[in-house]
């Protein structure tokens, strides 16, 4: 009996892998099983990280680490956030970074977690991280690529991106990476898979909308990632009173006042519904010794949600932040204008 229970995590993940999406009418997640009702995703951890391969574009791939080495290092951190009520990870790392759908689908199958991966690539850090293609492809060619991931799953696993991730450096777009997000609004407008994007202050994040709009694709589909990173704090109001996403989730216990501060902002003005919360965690670091220092994904539960309760936020408005906002953000819908 024991060992039925310890399975039956796994059995009902990949009895979703074999799944069709639900109807139009009922929206849903992507997941590395399969596709997930909206409606029965539970609280979500919206950014953070399992894998991640600081080597570069041209070095990193599967020879970098081993599965089996890494599984037993990880697995017990998410089934600790597991424990204290996370039942969704959108896991954030990049091809080229890390990114590994079969370590994430075996993962989600032995913790019982929601696990979505993306497609998209990751323009900062001084490009390190975009295959050579990148530079010379246009946007329509680097969008086919994308598009061909969630049409016909990541290389030769089968699983297909729950979302689009993309990055840009922090100062103003360049060429290449104004290239990015066109990229990322065809694929947007072809799959339906929301844009969240690395951007940290506001000068990029506008400008990204910009180009977003101007192809069609409404603010509801961006997630302004980092955007804790703006100083200016008036301009969160602005994105969201747009429509964007702004995603607080690089929190941890030392900056967990100035989190409250922020969503107190968003909610005097009315815009709660447009947050996102997580932790940016995670990171076993192929290269270092057990992976690093590998970061849990606890303290939004076990310090934050108290600290916002005690700070006068309702069950409802944190119901909204942990479980609503994710489900709406990351379900499979072409927003366009």
């Amino acid at each position: 009996m024991r060992r039925l229970l310890r399975l039956l995590p796994g059995l009902w993940l990949a009895s979703l892998a074999c799944q069709t999406p639900p109807p139009a009418a009922a929206p849903y997640l992507m997941t590395v099983a399969g596709p997930l009702p909206a409606a029965a995703a539970g609280p979500a951890l919206i950014h953070e990280h399992i894998l991640v391969d600081f080597i570069g574009a041209d070095s990193t791939g599967y020879h970098r680490w081993e599965r089996d080495s890494v599984i037993p290092v990880v697995q017990p951190f998410l089934e600790a956030a597991r424990a204290q009520g996370a039942q969704v990870l959108m896991e954030c790392t990049p091809a080229y970074l890390g990114r590994d759908p079969r370590l994430l689908q075996t993962l989600s199958e032995q913790t019982g977690l929601h696990i979505l991966t993306n497609t998209g690539y990751y323009g900062a850090v001084g490009n390190k991280y975009l295959p050579a293609h990148a530079y010379t492809e246009t946007a329509a060619e680097l969008a086919a690529r994308w598009i061909a991931e969630w049409e016909e799953g990541i290389e030769d696993t089968g699983i297909k991106p729950g979302f689009i991730k993309i990055s840009v450096e922090v100062d103003t777009l360049s060429d290449l990476h104004r290239k990015l997000v066109q990229a990322a609004a065809q694929t947007h407008l072809a799959t339906g898979l929301t844009i969240a994007s690395h951007t940290v202050f506001a000068v990029p994040a506008f400008e990204q909308l910009e180009v977003l709009t101007k192809a069609g694709v409404a603010p509801e589909a961006f997630i302004w990632v980092h955007a804790q990173g703006e100083p200016d704090r008036r301009t969160h109001l602005e994105a969201a009173r747009q429509g964007a996403w702004i995603s607080l989730d690089g929190l941890n216990p030392g900056n967990q006042g100035d989190y409250v501060v922020m969503l107190e902002n968003l909610r005097a003005a009315g815009l709660l519904h447009r947050a996102l919360l997580s932790h940016d965690a995670g990171w076993y670091t192929p290269g270092e010794a057990g992976g690093g220092d590998f970061r849990a994904y606890e303290p939004l539960y076990t310090t934050f949600l108290p600290r916002l309760r005690a700070a006068g936020f309702t069950e409802a408005e944190i119901e909204q932040l942990t479980v609503t906002n994710p489900a709406e953000a990351f379900a499979v819908r072409v927003r366009g204008l």
